[in-house]
C-alpha cells in the first residue's frame, strides 16, 4: 500500500503538527487518535515516527479499537457522556502528554519532554472545553444538540489529524485557532457551571439553608 504524499520521512515541521495534534486531539477523542493512527500505520499509509509505531501493533490495535467504538457511542449519550468525560480527565491528558513525547521518540530527550508539556496542555485545554460545553448542552433536554456536537468533535479530530499528516502548516494554523476559541470559551463555559450550581443550590436568591429567607 502505497504512502501519503511527502510522508516517507517526517520533517521538523510534521513532527511539530503530529505532536500537536496528537495533544489537542487526545484531549477530546483519545481512543480514536490511538485507533486512527496505529491504524495507518499498521497499513503502512505511513511510517510512524518514534514511539507511535508501537500504536501499530495488532493487540494495541484490537484495545484501541474496542474502546474507540465504546466512546463512540458512549459520547452520544446525554448525561453518560459528561460522567465519561469526568472518568477521563486523569486518563486523557496525561496520555496526550506521552503521546506528544512519542512523537520526539527518536530525538532528545529534551525535545521529548518539550513535547510532552505541550502536548499535555493542548490536551488539558481541550479536554476541559469538551467536558465544560458538553455539560452545558446536557442543561437542555433534547439530545439532538448533544449528537450534533458529538458529531462535530469527531470530525474535528479527524480533520486534525489528517492535516497534521498531510499538511502540516495548516494544522499548525487550525490548531492555533482552535486554542484561541478554547481560551475564549472556557471562562464562559465555567462561569455558566457556576451560575446553574448556584441556582441549584438556592445560593445567591436566600433560599439556602441558613439563609434569611429560612429564619
Amino acid at each position: 500500500m502505497s504512502t501519503l504524499p511527502g510522508l516517507a520521512q517526517f520533517d521538523t515541521w510534521q513532527l511539530v503538527a503530529l505532536a500537536a495534534a496528537v495533544g489537542w486531539a487526545s484531549g477530546i477523542r483519545l481512543y480514536a487518535v490511538l485507533f486512527i493512527v496505529g491504524g495507518l500505520g499498521y497499513l503502512h499509509v505511513v511510517e510512524l515516527p518514534g514511539g507511535l509505531a508501537t500504536l501499530a501493533h495488532p493487540w494495541v490495535l484490537a484495545a484501541s479499537g474496542f474502546m474507540f467504538c465504546v466512546e463512540f457511542f458512549v459520547d452520544k449519550v446525554p448525561g453518560v457522556d459528561t460522567l465519561w468525560d469526568t472518568v477521563h480527565t486523569f486518563i486523557r491528558i496525561p496520555a496526550g502528554a506521552a503521546l506528544a513525547a512519542s512523537v520526539f521518540g527518536d530525538s532528545s530527550a529534551a525535545a521529548a519532554l518539550a513535547a510532552a508539556i505541550v502536548g499535555g496542555s493542548l490536551a488539558a485545554g481541550s479536554h476541559l472545553a469538551k467536558a465544560g460545553g458538553r455539560a452545558v448542552i446536557n442543561t437542555s433536554p433534547e439530545p439532538f444538540s448533544n449528537w450534533a456536537a458529538s458529531f462535530g468533535e469527531d470530525l474535528a479530530v479527524g480533520t486534525v489529524l489528517w492535516l497534521a499528516f498531510t499538511h502540516p502548516i495548516a494544522a499548525l494554523v487550525v490548531l492555533a485557532a482552535l486554542v484561541a476559541f478554547t481560551i475564549w470559551l472556557i471562562p464562559k463555559v465555567w462561569r455558566f457551571i457556576r451560575a446553574l450550581l448556584r441556582k441549584l443550590t438556592g445560593e445567591g436568591d436566600g433560599t439556602a439553608p441558613g439563609s434569611r429567607a429560612d429564619v
